[in-house]
Order: C-alpha cells, then sequence, then structure tokens
C-alpha cells in the first residue's frame, strides 16, 4: 500500500475521525472529573480514590477483554463500547444538577465508564493491520496517523476542557464528552468495516494466552514490564499535576489545560516526524532510545520553574514521545500473532491498571501531606529506570540481529 493508498483508506480515515471526536471527549473529562472532585472535596484523596477505582475497572475488564475482542470482533466491540460509555457519562452532571450524585455513585459510574476503555483500546489495535496489511513500513505510518489523531485529542481537550471548565463548570463539561460518544459510535458504523471474530487455536485460547506469549518473547519480556511500569508513573503525574498548579499557580484550570495540551501537541509534532521517516528510520533502534529522550525533561517539573517552563518540558517530552510510539506499537503489533494482539494488549493494560490503584492509594495521601516533589521525584526516578532497562533490552535484541517481526 501507497501511502497516498494508506491516507485514502476509508476504514482507516473513520478510525481516525471516530478517535479525534471521542478522544477529544474523554481528555476533557480526564481533566474534568479530577478537577471536579478537588476543587469541590479540597481532598487530593478524594480525587485519588476516583482514579484509582477507574485504574481497577480498567484492570478487571483487561482480563476479559482478549476474550471479549477476539469471540465479538474488533469493529463490534467499539461499537458497543462508545455505546455504552455515551449515557453514563452524561447521567453524571444530570444526577449532579439534581443534588442525587453522592460520591460512592460517582465512583460507580467511573469504573462502568473505564471498564469499556480497555476492550475498545485492544479492539483498535488489532483492528489496525486489518484495514492497513500487515507490511512493517505501512503499519509504521498507520500507527503514526493513529497516534497523531489521538495527541491531537491530547493538546485540544485539555486546552478546551481548562477553558471550558471556568465557563460552565466541571460537571458540565462531561456532557460533551457523552456527545462525542456518541459521534464516535456513528463513524465507526458509517466507515469501519466489519471485522468478525478471530479464530482461537489451542495456544491462543484462555485469558492468559496473552501473558504467556509475553513471557516467551525475548524483546516483548522486558518491553512489557518496563511499559507497565511507565504507564503507571505517568497516572500518578496525572494525579500530581493539579496539585502542583495549585501550589505553584494558584486555582487555575486553564494553565492545567495548557500543560496537558502543550504534551499533547509535542506529540503530534513528534508523530509527524515519525510518519515521514518511517520509510528510512531504523525502528528498533528509535524505539529502544526514544524511551530515555521522552522521560529526561520530567527532570526539571522538581525545580520552581514558571508554568512556561512547566508547559515546554511537558512539550518536550511529548515531542519524543510523538516519534518513539508508533515504532513501538508496530513492533509490538507484528511481534505478535493476529489471534494473540488483543489478548497482549489487553495484559498490558490490566497489569498497568493494577498497579494504578495501588500506587495512587500511597500517592494521594503524600500528595496531601507533602505536596508534589516528593510524590513526582519518586516517579521520575522509577521512569528513568524503565526507560533504560527499555532500551538495553531493544539494543540487545538489535545486536543479535533479529528485528524481523516473528
Amino acid at each position: 500500500m501507497t501511502r497516498r493508498e494508506l491516507i485514502r483508506n476509508r476504514g482507516l480515515l473513520g478510525l481516525l475521525a471516530r478517535d479525534v471526536v471521542s478522544m477529544t471527549g474523554s481528555q476533557m473529562t480526564m481533566l474534568a472529573l479530577p478537577w471536579f472532585v478537588l476543587t469541590t472535596t479540597g481532598s487530593a484523596s478524594r480525587m485519588a480514590i476516583v482514579l484509582a477505582v477507574e485504574s481497577a475497572a480498567l484492570a478487571i475488564s483487561g482480563f476479559l477483554s482478549g476474550n471479549l475482542v477476539a469471540r465479538l470482533g474488533p469493529t463490534r466491540t467499539m461499537l458497543i463500547a462508545d455505546a455504552s460509555r455515551a449515557p453514563l457519562v452524561a447521567v453524571i452532571p444530570v444526577l449532579h444538577a439534581l443534588d442525587l450524585l453522592s460520591f460512592p455513585l460517582l465512583l460507580v459510574l467511573a469504573a462502568a465508564i473505564a471498564a469499556f476503555a480497555t476492550p475498545s483500546f485492544a479492539a483498535k489495535t488489532s483492528l489496525l493491520p486489518e484495514l492497513v496489511g500487515e507490511d512493517e513500513r505501512v503499519m509504521s505510518e498507520a500507527n503514526a496517523l493513529l497516534q497523531g489523531a489521538q495527541r491531537i485529542t491530547l493538546f485540544l481537550g485539555p486546552a478546551l476542557a481548562g477553558i471550558l471548565i471556568s465557563v460552565m463548570g466541571a460537571a458540565n463539561v462531561l456532557i460533551v464528552d457523552a456527545v462525542s460518544f456518541g459521534l464516535g459510535f456513528l463513524l465507526v458504523a458509517t466507515f469501519v468495516p466489519a471485522v468478525g471474530r478471530v479464530e482461537q487455536d489451542e495456544e491462543s485460547r484462555g485469558l492468559a494466552a496473552g501473558f504467556r506469549f509475553l513471557a516467551r518473547d525475548p524483546l516483548l519480556r522486558p518491553w512489557s514490564v518496563a511499559v507497565i511500569i511507565g504507564d503507571v508513573a505517568w497516572v500518578v503525574l496525572f494525579a500530581a499535576m493539579p496539585v502542583l498548579v495549585l501550589e505553584r499557580f494558584g486555582e487555575d484550570p486553564a494553565t492545567l489545560g495548557w500543560i496537558w495540551g502543550a504534551w499533547g501537541l509535542g506529540a503530534v509534532l513528534g508523530n509527524v516526524v515519525a510518519f515521514r521517516t518511517a520509510a528510512t528510520t531504523d525502528r528498533l533502534l528509535v524505539s529502544s532510545v526514544g524511551e530515555m529522550a521522552m522521560i529526561a525533561p520530567l527532570w526539571l517539573l522538581l525545580t520552581d520553574i514558571p508554568a512556561a517552563g512547566v508547559i515546554a518540558v511537558m512539550a518536550v517530552s511529548g515531542l519524543a514521545n510523538g516519534i518513539v510510539n508508533p515504532p513501538v506499537h508496530t513492533i509490538f503489533t507484528l511481534r505478535t500473532p493476529r489471534a494473540l494482539r488483543a489478548k497482549v494488549w489487553s495484559v498490558v493494560i490490566a497489569a498497568t491498571a493494577v498497579l494504578g490503584p495501588v500506587t495512587l492509594g500511597v500517592a494521594g495521601p503524600v500528595l496531601d501531606a507533602g505536596g508534589f516533589v516528593p510524590v513526582v521525584l519518586t516517579l521520575v526516578a522509577v521512569q528513568s529506570v524503565a526507560a533504560i532497562g527499555f532500551a538495553a533490552a531493544g539494543l540487545r535484541e538489535r545486536a543479535r540481529g533479529q528485528v524481523v517481526p516473528v
């Protein structure tokens, strides 16, 4: 498939449009919901509880997602996920307006919404090679486009959320997210071809099949461990960033939105670089060293830099992420047998979600007692170690000359 054919692929364009619409709404909710809890309760611990419950729901659904996608097929799974999340998100502001939204009920709704995220992501990941084929160069370009669409939402969503929270309140911003899921459903139903269930054999059958494959693969085993550790650290950073804004810059949700929006904008630019260079770069080398470039700027968050400095740090980190993630996802996907792709990504998401609540449970009280610095010092150090391990595994694989997907 040529690059021109790729960017005209109807199914891929539908998938890109769906991600831009629905994930922009989701990114707004990811900012609006913690900010709502933090400002209405005054408790970073309660905010962390909400994030922990979402992570727990991701974990539980993650263990089941691989089999679910295999049985329903990726297209149907995405449709069900979007159709279910729209009313679940919409009911939160409705109950809040009626003064019927207790904190336990909010936790139940947050868990239900998050539970559909893992099967949706696993379905989308396994759907991509069905749309564009198995060629590594084409897959790298398609991943760059897909992640570029997702990263655009990281720029638009937080920036819009910061402005809209100031204008209409955090609870009402959730209505926008509910509408976005409805539009996402329509885009998938209209443009993305139906891809049926994936036939399972003895090796790929069962909940643990994805875990067994990762445990055997000499590259993906250490990579998946590093990705899980790094993703858990990003969850904590997301919880800690509102505290940084309150400590240093006052109650200013717009600043929080621009901080995360800068990371998303940097990632979009990185995805453009990845798309333009996919045919000529050493994907395994870029994947290996790029993780360290993404983490290194975060050390500056520990210094007393102004808001513009924090925004710049996040933009540089996002740029590195945008360059490295498309080849990483391509290598992950093409090294994995077709019947196991949804299950492998479900394992990674589930493991991240299992560790996330535990880590947030520790981070919340520390944020209340000690503020931003001790928490972020720990998470950046952990991310740095994970990035070094990721790079070492990739460079060992490259030195052995085993760069062709199995």
